[in-house]
């Protein structure tokens, strides 16, 4: 049987290339599920060629900020940073932050620590319940969390950030799948040594754009500006960006559209034996003894799942729309209790 190598299978999602190259008879084209993006793209209008055709002006990515703090209940414009993929932004904070070490809230997905690590900066992780006490200079929590849709209330973060502010250490928030339960977010708040990490890509389905935003207190924001130069995203994110974030009928439709497919994902994984165990409204997470033998079989049906190397029973798999779903259902047919 073939398979796909540890580092392609569990580092992250999204490897088609890989998956294709090490299942070849799969059919085409192959079902990414792998990941927690929306199947069902934002589609508006993209950047006009005179505007591709030149730099990005700085006063245009400043007037896509202005519209992304409206649109995350930001009042201070200043408070928000764009940046090509919150990726890139989480990359920017070891050097800025300059705290000595970090305290993850486990498991998560290991962006952060990587990160971190790169920076050559110390790294531990902690149980959620242990948060509140650690005295690590900088803590990142993923709220809701990737993989397992764990989430702390926000008014529970609000505390814990400004406990760890007054002691002058700081908390960083990984809000990227905030967008399918937006009143966890506490983006909207104005606490020292507080940042807010926010994905465009994920809830509006278009990674590719590369875009996304940090959100902090404006004297921090200016270091990581100055730390990613004058031109950090294309003139397509700033045009599509302030197209989809303006757009909030859209926004509203597509929240209410995502559970209920998720509610359909749920009642089809439940039926063919498969323990859901936590996620949001973008993915699934599930339980079984057989995690590693339904990955690949899934794959040699040409779909794409994420497996993960510290947990052998877990599979991610992203919530799909009506063709994906059947297809995804005929796939399982042999694996039905």
């Amino acid at each position: 049987m073939a398979s796909m190598s540890p580092v392609g299978a569990y580092r992250h999602g999204g490897r088609l290339h890989e998956a294709a190259t090490a299942f070849p008879h799969a059919p085409k084209p192959w079902l990414d599920l792998s990941t927690g993006i929306n199947p069902e793209p934002w589609q508006g209008s993209r950047a006009a060629w005179s505007d591709l055709s030149r730099l990005p002006d700085p006063a245009e990515i400043a007037d896509l900020e202005s519209i992304a703090a409206a649109a995350f209940g930001v009042e201070d414009p200043r408070r928000v940073l764009a940046t090509a993929g919150a990726e890139a932004g989480l990359r920017l904070l070891p050097a800025v932050v300059g705290a000595s070490g970090l305290a993850i809230v486990s498991p998560t997905y290991t962006g952060h620590e990587m990160a971190w690590r790169l920076a050559e900066r110390s790294v531990t992780t902690v149980a959620l319940e242990a948060a509140f006490e650690t005295t690590v200079s900088a803590l990142v929590l993923v709220n809701p969390n990737n993989p397992d849709g764990r989430h702390l209330e926000r008014t529970a973060v609000l505390d814990l950030a400004a406990r760890r502010s007054s002691l002058g250490r700081w908390t960083i928030v990984d809000e990227s799948f905030v967008e399918t339960a937006p009143d966890l977010s506490v983006a909207g708040a104005s606490i020292e040594r507080l940042i807010v990490l926010r994905s465009f890509g994920k809830f509006y389905g278009l990674p590719g754009v590369r875009l996304g935003f940090v959100i902090a207190e404006p004297v921090v924001v200016e270091r990581l500006q100055a730390s990613q130069g004058d031109w950090p995203i294309s003139a397509d994110a700033i045009a599509i960006g302030r197209g989809a974030y303006l757009d909030e009928t859209w926004r509203v439709q597509t929240r209410e559209r995502l559970e209920r497919d998720a509610q359909a994902l749920d009642r089809l994984l439940v039926a063919h034996g498969l323990t859901v165990v936590g996620g949001t409204s973008l993915f699934r997470l599930v339980s079984t003894p057989q995690a590693a033998g339904i990955f690949e079989v899934l794959c040699e049906q040409g779909i794409l799942t994420r497996p993960f190397e510290h947990a052998a029973d877990r599979l991610r798999i992203g919530v799909p729309r009506e063709t994906g779903l059947a297809r995804l259902a005929a796939a399982l047919q042999g694996l039905r209790p």
